[in-house]
């Protein structure tokens, strides 16, 4: 039995809803063939967008997308993908394959529109330049008379685009450039200054962060660019690992499917460890930024398992399980808790590729299992997060303990009060008594995922995991009790 309490007394601070962002990258058929076919495919599209992906992304209310890349963005040229003219190009980094740049400002400005989210741009300064950076943001947002405002009115858009977010950068530590923080933080804060603000919107520069535990990283570019920064980025993938007392170890990938429990508890156990990583930066940061001014940018995160057999290893297909399901519950999970600095988190990556929301061949689409979750775990949006907190055993192997529970919760603008579990048990369902404080409730509503930890959706089969909702819990004293299967993430509406 394990002992959940929630208070709706207690409130912090306000869930930013780009938490829930998502990243796509030119990168195997995470573009092509996955969210753009081209006007004349057979498959129903708008401007060359698939309309069942866009449908599907709109329904879990993607609040931004990342894009080109990635190492991608790192070689990539913005005025190679504009206009009638377009240049073929090698994608030197995925594959070897021919980019042909037919999907570029205008298609990707496109899809955010036709999704309704917030554009979220990824600059080249491995191999690009400060004019470059400079031109591309002129081309999308001056409204007024210039070469480059002049050039995008020529290609087929007279109103500029309204640009959120622009990433100064991408793994500048790697293949980015294979910099030492020093030398970023200079190079960054030559680019930042040619990137200016046109119109209203004052852009939201993100700096190059860490590769996960890189604390020293965080501490050079907080030293020496901490003021000139909106955000500083982290990237952190789980892989099944195994923890030691000296140092985060982890093991080669291994299959998406046909895992056995030591594999599923290690790879939850690698997931977990992002809280001690978010703990430890923000430390860092709070040293130069105690008024957390600086949001970081969780902008690449999620599930690297080995490329599915029969497909191209540098297209980093994998298929989608309720492990995945669960990785993406507890993380989003500890994004909300940590909401004070974590102001936004991009699953690497949409369709496609890694651990994907969805899953396309041909004609044919797949809502994968993480896809469900956010699907669940969309009312955080913006919510004011509350307290929250589970007392209970652990679960797993000798190798890998994890906690059997994961919670959070927040208050949304109607005033009802948005819970999300899981369940961690690979075999055993968890029994739940449940209280609650801060207000009086009648009523939870409850819709959950389950199955075995290999539970999957295939092309051409009938869906393993699919979103279930449950008759309403009657709340009786503030208290109820509650039973969750398996390897279960689970949504509650409190009202």
């Amino acid at each position: 039995m394990a002992f959940v309490f929630i208070n709706a007394g207690r409130k912090y601070e306000q869930i930013n809803k780009n938490l829930y962002g998502h990243f796509a990258e030119h990168l195997g058929n995470g573009i092509y063939n996955g969210i753009f076919v081209g006007e004349d495919s057979p498959i129903p599209n708008t401007r060359g967008i698939r309309n069942d992906v866009a449908a599907a992304l709109r329904q879990i209310q993607v609040p931004t997308l990342r894009w080109p890349g990635g190492c991608f963005a790192e070689y990539y040229n913005w005025k190679d993908g504009v206009g009638a003219d377009r240049k073929r190009m090698v994608n030197a980094g995925w594959g070897g394959v021919v980019e042909d740049n037919s999907f570029g400002t205008h298609e990707f400005l496109d899809l955010c529109e036709q999704i309704g989210c917030a554009p979220y741009i990824a600059a080249n300064v491995g191999s690009g330049t400060p004019r470059e950076a400079s031109e591309w943001i002129e081309y999308m947002t001056f409204a007024g008379e210039s070469p480059m405002a002049d050039w995008r009115r020529q290609n087929g858009r007279d109103a500029p685009w309204d640009i959120e977010f622009i990433g100064i950068g991408n793994e500048n530590w790697g293949c980015g450039g294979n910099m030492r923080p020093e030398f970023y933080a200079d190079v960054y804060k030559q680019f930042e200054t040619y990137i200016r603000n046109y119109g209203e919107r004052k852009l939201f520069r993100v700096a190059c962060g860490a590769d996960g535990a890189d604390y020293e990283w965080t501490e050079t570019l907080m030293r020496m660019a901490g003021k000139r920064m909106d955000g500083l980025s982290l990237h952190y993938y789980t892989m099944p690992g195994y923890y030691s007392t000296d140092e985060y170890k982890w093991e080669r990938k291994t299959p998406a499917v046909g895992f056995d429990q030591a594999n599923y508890y290690r790879t939850l156990r690698r997931a977990l460890f992002i809280d001690e990583l978010i703990v430890r930066h923000k430390h860092v940061m709070d040293k130069y930024d105690p008024e957390r001014r600086v949001a970081i940018m969780l902008d690449e995160w999620g599930t690297w398992h080995e490329a599915e057999a029969g497909t191209n290893p540098a297209f980093l297909f994998q298929q989608n399980t309720m492990r995945d399901a669960v990785v993406a519950g507890v993380s989003l999970n500890i994004f909300n808790r940590h909401s004070d600095r974590v102001r936004m988190a991009n699953l690497a990556q949409m369709v496609n590729v890694l651990q994907a929301v969805i899953l396309t061949e041909g004609e044919q689409m797949v809502l994968t299992p993480t896809y469900h979750v956010f699907e669940l775990y969309k009312g955080h949006q913006d919510a004011t997060l509350i307290e929250s907190y589970v007392q209970q055993d652990l679960t797993g192997t000798e190798e890998a303990q994890v906690p059997t529970l994961h919670i959070s919760a927040s208050e949304r603008a109607d005033g009802k009060v948005h819970v999300t579990l899981v369940n961690l048990s690979a075999d055993a369902a968890q029994e739940a008594q449940v209280t609650l404080a801060g207000r009086a409730f009648t009523k939870a509503g409850v819709r959950s995922i389950s199955g075995d930890m290999n539970s999957h959706n295939a092309f051409g089969e009938a869906p393993q995991v699919e979103i279930r909702t449950l008759p309403d819990i009657d709340v009786q004293g503030n208290s109820f009790s509650l039973s969750l299967p398996a390897c279960c993430v689970a949504e509650l509406v409190l009202e």
